[in-house]
């Protein structure tokens, strides 16, 4: 049971947590890009949101390197209860900031149709980076479902 897909420590473990990072750095890179973002509560705390994703993600795959480099086992108790937690609240705030940007942009662009009067908006930015954000949010709901396994399999 503890040699799951995606378990820390493991060449596919790496994997996912490099798709994370790069997935909320091009959520961040393209809402950035955007002008006005910071005008919208909703979008900050999306790039707060995936800035902690971003860090946490690279922080984890780092490990990754290191423990495939030495061949060392990640799988003890502490680390994988710490492992989890983390990965709870990174999915948690990412699916927060997720939803709440997509309410923002479901409201102006098909509610008050403010994206197709105001054209200087750049809604689409806005829409592709909030996708980005919760194919983020399912890379790490992957990640901490199979944490969470390897969890309760100690």
């Amino acid at each position: 049971m503890k040699d799951l897909i995606g378990s820390p420590g493991t060449v596919s473990g790496l994997t996912l947590r490099i798709t994370q990072s790069a997935f909320a750095a091009a959520s961040i890179a393209v809402m950035v890009s955007a002008s006005n973002f910071s005008t919208y509560t909703a979008f900050c705390y999306l790039i707060a949101s995936m800035g902690l994703q971003l860090l946490w993600s690279f922080g984890l795959a780092c490990l990754d390197v290191y423990a495939l480099r030495r061949k060392r086992d990640l799988q003890n108790p502490v680390l994988v209860s710490l492992f989890v937690v983390g990965d709870l609240v990174t999915a948690m705030l990412s699916l927060a900031a997720a939803c709440s940007s997509a309410g923002v942009i479901v409201l102006y662009a098909r509610d008050l149709d403010l994206c197709r009067v105001q054209i200087h908006l750049p809604c689409r930015q806005f829409e592709i980076s909030i996708i980005l954000a919760f194919i983020t949010w399912v890379l790490i709901a992957i990640s901490s479902h199979v944490i969470f396994w390897i969890l309760a399999s100690f």
